[in-house]
């Protein structure tokens, strides 16, 4: 399934602010992995933080004595930490060029305590790495790569896609120190996840996912490999949930303003009873360091990707085959719902599962085996949530009405082919003026006769923010058109109606879309 490109450009949080917290960049959906217990041989650890008594206060100046209980998360670090490690890499990857220490750095004498942090980043105080100008290809362990944390006692362990991508040997550094070899089981671009298996443990001691999803507001706690300072620990709240940051078809993470950094990639963060609530995964960083907001794949949807990167070595998911778009205010009114909710969809792919059940372009899909369906990316995340072969019940709105359409999903494709943004050449000649001319708008026939070009779009137009020149115009109100008067006719018979406005099925380049533009100026 695919949604309009343009969405994810106009995300509130573009690609270049969300930076990935590992080593090398990814993305990417899905939840439920075996395990009930924390520990191998315990029980599911108790440990809660200790509230601060209510103290009663005379004229609002009581004092806090020394011997009185303080927050403390000690009791679930010392419970959890021991199964959380730092994932270190080995690629071919090429480091960077200047690895020139920043100020009075450059003169620590060779045997300064933190010559060996600097020289574990590759850092030198001539600015080069003893491997010639051009730097080198990274062939050794980095100590920042990420962390990650164990979910079964023989040596399941979970961290970021971005964290093991292209790497040709992985190692993981346990808490007490003990390095160990692991193997790529298996990883999912699309959530960034990945699952490491190392056979050089057989009773180790592991974490489980939370069985609900925690409340904004509630208390976290992130631990993880920041900077290769292994074993550190933060705590803070979840600020948000479901964000979308743009970096794939399935966002839905926590924000937390747990403080994390680079290194943390693939480390869990827990709630107070010790449980993995998410795997952090992004920050929101103008500077590249922690600002306070940070992002993590919820449990939920990690859940899921393991058990089938754990039982299959790959993550399938329900597929059916419609490109969607958002449905707005304008789109709704002109299809005569009462609010844009939903996801539109602008065309199904030949013989996909959509296409075969009967669903056509202009569909409002608002239900999913009567759940209800917010927008696209909601429909996105709910049918790839869905096993291939499944059937799913689906209430669309078509021409005026409600229709319930059954299909079986097929399994969408590893690689989905992408549609091209780039617009189709087409030969500019003067038209005269069709009655879109008062909305700013000139059109022409098409080459190939299949719909209507815009030959034009005054920039200080209604409709210079729907149209683009080069767009074709495949349908008015549902009726195909091929010429300009017949888009002319098409939108006075709405607006003698009455009608507001009216949908058009719009082709840019390869992608094709609706647009609800007035039927009149102003």
């Amino acid at each position: 399934m695919q949604t309009d490109d343009n969405s994810a450009k106009r995300s509130g949080l573009t690609r270049y602010k969300s930076v990935l917290l590992g080593s090398a960049v990814a993305l990417g959906i899905t939840g439920f992995i075996a395990g009930e217990t924390f520990f191998a041989g315990t029980q599911p650890a108790s440990a809660q933080i200790t509230q601060v008594q209510n103290l009663s206060r005379e004229n609002n100046l009581q004092q806090t004595s020394p011997q009185q209980d303080q927050i403390s998360f000690a009791n679930i670090v010392e419970t959890v930490k021991p199964a959380v490690v730092s994932v270190r890499v080995k690629t071919d990857t090429p480091v960077a060029q200047n690895n020139q220490l920043p100020g009075f750095f450059k003169d620590l004498p060779e045997g300064h305590p933190l010559r060996r942090f600097f020289d574990e980043y590759g850092l030198r105080p001539d600015g080069g790495d003893g491997q010639g100008p051009q730097g080198r290809r990274g062939h050794q362990y980095g100590a920042a790569q990420g962390s990650g944390f164990f979910i079964t006692a023989d040596g399941y362990i979970v961290t970021n896609n971005h964290v093991v991508e292209n790497a040709t040997e992985v190692e993981v550094v346990t808490d007490d120190g003990k390095t160990l070899s692991a193997k790529v089981i298996g990883t999912d671009p699309r959530t960034d996840l990945a699952l490491l298996k190392t056979d050089a443990v057989k009773d180790h001691k592991f974490v489980s996912f939370g069985t609900g999803s925690p409340r904004v507001g509630d208390w976290v706690v992130a631990i993880g490999n920041p900077f290769g300072l292994g074993g550190s620990v933060t705590a803070g709240i979840v600020s948000a949930r479901g964000r979308d940051i743009g970096a794939g078809p399935y966002d839905d993470f926590l924000q937390i303003d747990a403080a994390v950094n680079r290194g943390n990639s693939g480390g869990p963060t827990f709630n107070l009873k010790g449980e993995v609530v998410g795997v952090n995964t992004a920050i929101y960083s103008p500077s590249g360091g922690n600002v306070g907001i940070a992002f993590a794949v919820p449990s939920e949807v990690a859940q899921n990707v393991i058990n089938d990167l754990r039982t299959n070595g790959a993550v399938t998911r329900g597929w059916l085959g419609v490109q969607i778009q958002p449905v707005t205010d304008d789109i709704a009114e002109s299809v005569g719902l009462k609010e844009g909710r939903g996801a539109m969809v602008v065309e199904p792919q030949p013989g996909s599962p959509g296409t075969k059940a009967g669903i056509k372009a202009g569909d409002v899909i608002q239900q999913v085996n009567g759940k209800d369906i917010e927008d696209a990316k909601e429909l996105s995340r709910t049918i790839a949530g869905m096993k291939p072969g499944s059937k799913a019940d689906l209430k669309v709105w078509r021409d005026g009405g409600e229709k319930t359409i059954s299909v079986e999903l097929g399994t969408l494709p590893d690689e989905p082919k992408q549609a091209s943004n780039d617009d189709d050449d087409a030969q500019q000649e003067q038209v005269k003026p069709t009655s879109l001319a008062d909305l700013g708008v000139q059109l022409q026939r098409s080459d190939d006769g299949d719909g209507v070009t815009v030959a034009d779009v005054d920039e200080g137009g209604p409709l210079a923010d729907k149209l683009k020149q080069g767009d074709t115009i495949l349908e008015v109100a549902g009726t195909k058109v091929s010429t300009p008067r017949e888009v002319g006719d098409a939108v006075n018979k709405a607006r003698d109606k009455g009608t507001r406005s009216v949908l058009l099925r719009v082709k840019s380049g390869q992608n094709t879309r609706y647009v609800a533009i007035p039927t009149k100026k102003g």
